[in-house]
């Protein structure tokens, strides 16, 4: 590992337009919606009455992750800015691709849109949470989290305008007009993660020559955090006694962050700190091959 980039991550800041934040906002919105006209009122009162496996879900993505992020960043004492990277993407919600690889790996699919919409819900309250406290009981975030002066409320303002505001509004057109989110369900879905993962591949043109300067440093720390995430999900949704079917649906949506959400976040309130844009960027490319990779293994055997 190079030394003087360790010791220079920190102070390096990505360039990011205020402009291109305002399209990435837009686009995240537009894929939140995307999903949530696959949701009904109806789904959440049959999970209401069998709530274990989703109950489950929010315990690992909220609980257990951010708390095994904390002791593998203080085993392992990365930089400050990578360190609060790693934590900030443990106190996202999952990501908006984990329901398309729950699907390729023969996954209960609802379960992983339910997952979607409550731990997004859920985010408004609990990822500025996550964030502060985490970030706080670690001495050198805490000094970063003190100089950039992180209001919790800020963060889940922009968190409920972003992804439960969409989500709402998709349940209720998928309430008001079904035959019409049928014909856009599809369609939309693929069309908004194709911009979405465009945006994300120009953004990082424009930061190209730091993101290959710096990748080598996260690299394995992102590596070896996304296997403890899908780890997590994996074992305790194993220790609770849940099907295959609904493992791993769980597992798939614990590993998969929604690295979309943290960059927002990084470039909004931390003015695009370079460990941590790197480590969200980072995670969005390596989660779908690790993501997928699984699903093509779990898809050859039948969950039943």
């Amino acid at each position: 590992m190079n030394t003087d980039a360790v010791l220079a991550v920190d102070e390096v800041m990505l360039n990011f337009s205020p402009a291109s934040l305002q399209i990435l906002n837009v686009i995240l919105a537009v894929v939140m919606f995307s999903i949530a006209i696959d949701l009904k009122p109806s789904d959440f009162k049959t999970l209401a009455k069998a709530p274990k496996p989703l109950l489950t879900g929010l315990a690992s993505q909220f609980l257990l992750l951010p708390s095994l992020t904390f002791a593998f960043v203080w085993i392992t004492a990365p930089q400050p800015s990578i360190a609060l990277g790693l934590m900030l993407v443990a106190a996202c919600p999952g990501g908006n691709v984990s329901n398309f690889i729950t699907h390729r790996a023969r996954g209960n699919v609802a379960l992983s849109v339910s997952m979607t919409a409550f731990s997004t819900v859920g985010a408004i309250f609990l990822t500025p949470l996550n964030i502060a406290f985490w970030g706080s009981l670690y001495p050198p975030t805490r000094q970063i989290l003190r100089e950039t002066s992180l209001d919790p409320l800020s963060v889940a303002i922009t968190v409920g305008v972003l992804l439960v505001l969409p989500l709402c509004l998709g349940i209720l057109l998928n309430l008001k007009k079904p035959d019409l989110t049928s014909r856009l369900r599809t369609p939309l879905q693929y069309v908004s993660m194709g911009i979405f993962f465009a945006f994300i591949v120009l953004a990082l043109a424009a930061n190209w020559g730091l993101f290959l300067q710096y990748a080598g440093v996260v690299a394995g720390l992102v590596l070896a955090h996304n296997a403890l995430a899908l780890g997590a999900g994996f074992l305790l949704a194993s220790v609770v006694g849940l099907s295959s079917f609904n493992r791993r649906a769980i597992t798939i949506e614990t590993g998969i962050q929604n690295s979309g959400l943290g960059l927002i976040l990084i470039f909004g309130f931390f003015s695009g700190l370079g460990g941590m844009a790197i480590v969200a960027a980072f995670w969005g490319i390596w989660h779908l091959i690790s993501g997928i990779t699984l699903a093509s293994l779990w898809r050859r055997k039948d969950p039943a």
